[in-house]
């Protein structure tokens, strides 16, 4: 468009200021709204994303029974019976634990309390035993005063169990589906996009969906490792509780460098509450070892390697997922963010990826086109 006497009169990089604004502004109220549309529809969109992560944690074991013979529909239901069997039954030994070791934890932090009242007494405060005995039936009768209130906060956790049960029903569906056909299903999906850039478009999914795969990889091990050391220490320490611990450790690790010292500090909490103050320092200090461990050996060499993202952009990903969505957003945010970033690469390289989209012999690219379809390769 020819410039008008109006446009001569204004300076260039104000021109090219103004033209880059609305572009940006543009592009703002685009992400504004898919966000917006997203937490709309988060019943839906986080069960999706989560079966997108289960199956880069499982379609290479899928595949793998494919490539030697058995069918398809046959992989997928072994591999997911299998796995529903390893979670339940951590599950089960993880819940029969706890019941078994908390008649002792409350045990010991009865006699903790006890300790505590004795010091508040006889130690240098010099309280009285009426003030201790006023300040536990004030703090009982707020709690009978706000009974309205957690009442509603009960009805409204129902209604959360609710929504979670639907979830994980909706995501089982859609794992089963994304392990069985996932491929044909992005090569469907990309046939919207015009032909001559439909190849890279297919290219850009299945670089994501590697760099998803070596991300789960990468964090289920870095989670384990994390888990292993906390649980050991509360162990020798004679922490009660130590396994089931040691399990939210392991899931708080899924949110990278600051899950497991979150989800880690219930442990110090409760070596604070069973053995007192100076087993609740070597905790504290186990925690921050294995915190060390990770983010100085675990992350560099294992998570480097799998997914290449500077720490601050892991830092604010995980700070804008969580002021979006929650915890969910924390735990979704690295691996959206990883996806993101490999595929990107794919769509503005200078040329077309010459990587043939084709099965590459390790099961790692769920989002490739096949020429075959999967019910003919699994006759």
């Amino acid at each position: 468009m020819p410039s008008t006497p109006d446009d001569d009169s204004v300076e260039p990089i104000v021109r090219k200021t103004a033209a880059w604004a609305w572009r940006l502004l543009v592009i703002l109220a685009a992400a504004v709204a898919f966000f917006w549309l997203a937490r709309r529809l988060a019943i839906v969109v986080v069960p999706v994303l989560v079966a997108l992560m289960l199956t880069a944690l499982l379609v290479p074991a899928v595949d793998w029974l494919n490539r030697r013979g058995a069918p398809r529909g046959g992989a997928v239901a072994l591999v997911l019976l299998t796995g529903m069997a390893i979670v339940g039954g951590i599950l089960a030994f993880v819940i029969s634990q706890f019941v078994i070791g908390l008649p002792g934890l409350v045990e010991q932090v009865t006699r903790s309390i006890d300790s505590v009242r004795k010091w508040l007494i006889e130690g240098p405060l010099h309280l009285s035993r009426a003030q201790i005995d006023n300040a536990g039936n004030a703090a009982i009768q707020a709690l009978r005063n706000n009974q309205e209130k957690l009442t509603s906060g009960a009805v409204s956790t129902a209604a959360t169990v609710t929504e979670v049960v639907t979830g994980a029903l909706m995501m089982l569906f859609t794992l089963i589906f994304f392990l069985y056909g996932g491929r044909n299903i992005w090569h469907y999906v990309t046939k919207i996009f015009p032909v001559r850039v439909r190849d890279r478009v297919r290219a850009a999914g299945s670089a994501g969906f590697r760099s998803l795969i070596g991300y789960v990889r990468a964090t289920f091990l870095v989670a384990l490792v994390d888990a292993a050391g906390v649980g050991t220490g509360l162990a020798i320490m004679g922490v009660p509780l130590a396994l089931p611990l040691a399990s939210l450790v392991f899931l708080g690790a899924f949110i990278p460098l600051v899950g497991a010292v979150i989800s880690g500090f219930l442990a110090v909490v409760v070596a604070l509450l069973a053995k007192g103050f100076i087993y609740a320092l070597i905790t504290l200090g186990v925690l921050i070892g294995v915190n060390q461990l990770e983010a100085h050996i675990l992350q560099p060499l294992v998570m480097g390697r799998a997914v290449s993202i500077h720490p601050l952009a892991v830092v604010l990903a995980i700070s804008t997922g969580g002021v979006l969505a929650g915890v969910v957003g924390a735990l979704l945010a690295v691996p959206t963010v990883a996806f993101l970033n490999n595929a990107f690469r794919v769509l503005t390289a200078s040329q077309p990826s010459t990587e043939p989209l084709t099965h590459d012999g390790e099961g790692s690219a769920i989002m490739q086109a096949e020429p075959d379809s999967l019910e003919d390769r699994s006759e």
